[in-house]
């Protein structure tokens, strides 16, 4: 007799999980950078890179010798391509917080959710759906309600090398998710490496434009060290798990909560004032992702 063994459903819901452990994980980012104040944006971009490389060691399985399978120029894209993707993301990201006032940075830098959505949506659809769009927009209102009355009420700062460097960081994210739906990178196995070489070309960068630097607190290493091991560690690898599920397309849209909670998060730890565009925004967010998601 033969004794079939029960076969294991993947359940849409584990690729759910895993993008809303990597939304609620960079969601704290603006709390962890605000504790590592001290720090020149380059080099605390070298070392969050770095605690991520260390920390996503042990999660990363082997990858024998599969790389032989991958053409050239598809080997050169995953171990360069991806490193400067990140390092580009991450460096750029903090150093338009450094330059530019904090709500316009983050409000041009969440636009790379709305940017994911699209492109992969028009890849696998050869079209742009009506409610894709208008879900998409919906959502990005919930978002821009937080931060857009900050900016008008600033009105033009000259910080456009901030703006520059956001909307970088932005496009930047968006590539790299739009990467991660390559099932033959494999860029969760790799995730290591490829934190390992973003590391050392931010590291590179911020000892040519920003120069030695002296001792630093505990505090700030603290900082820098959660930031590796949570938003860019672990979040990267459940952020690829999100996106190699059959599911993929319907998660890009979770991206959108990010302000939201980070928002949240400054409100209870007393760094930002609580306000009634919270709910309101919320509220927004999730409708624009049901709505999106259809």
């Amino acid at each position: 007799m033969q004794i079939l063994a029960p076969r294991l459903v993947r359940s849409p819901w584990h690729g759910i999980g895993a993008a809303g452990l990597a939304v609620v994980l960079w969601a704290l980012v603006p709390l962890l950078v605000e504790q590592a104040g001290e720090l020149p944006p380059l080099r605390l971009s070298a070392l969050a890179l770095l605690a991520g490389a260390l920390g996503t060691l042990p999660m990363a399985r082997r990858r024998g010798r599969r790389d032989a399978t991958l053409p050239g120029p598809q080997r050169l894209a995953v171990h360069l391509g991806m490193p400067l993707l990140m390092a580009g993301a991450v460096g750029a990201s903090f150093a338009a917080f450094n330059r530019a006032p904090t709500a316009e940075a983050a409000l041009i830098l969440y636009t790379w959710p709305v940017l994911f959505l699209l492109a992969s949506r028009r890849l696998a659809l050869g079209r742009l759906p009506i409610s894709t769009l208008g879900g998409a927009l919906l959502a990005f209102a919930g978002a821009a309600l937080l931060v857009a009355p900050q900016a008008l009420a600033g009105g033009v700062s000259g910080a456009w090398g901030g703006y520059l460097l956001a909307l970088a960081a932005a496009l930047c994210w968006a590539l790299y998710s739009l990467a991660c739906q390559v099932p033959a990178w494999q860029l969760g196995e790799r995730m290591p490496h490829l934190l390992l070489v973003a590391s050392v070309i931010v590291g590179g960068a911020s000892l040519a434009l920003e120069g030695t630097t002296f001792l630093l607190s505990s505090a700030a290493l603290g900082a820098a060290a959660a930031l590796g091991l949570g938003p860019y560690g672990l979040a990267m690898l459940a952020w690829d798990r999100a996106l190699n599920e059959p599911e993929a397309h319907r998660v890009g849209h979770l991206a959108h909560a990010v302000p939201v909670l980070a928002t949240l998060f400054l409100v209870l730890a007393g760094v930002a004032t609580p306000d009634w565009r919270l709910p309101l925004a919320a509220v927004l967010v999730v409708a624009g992702s049901m709505t999106a998601s259809r």
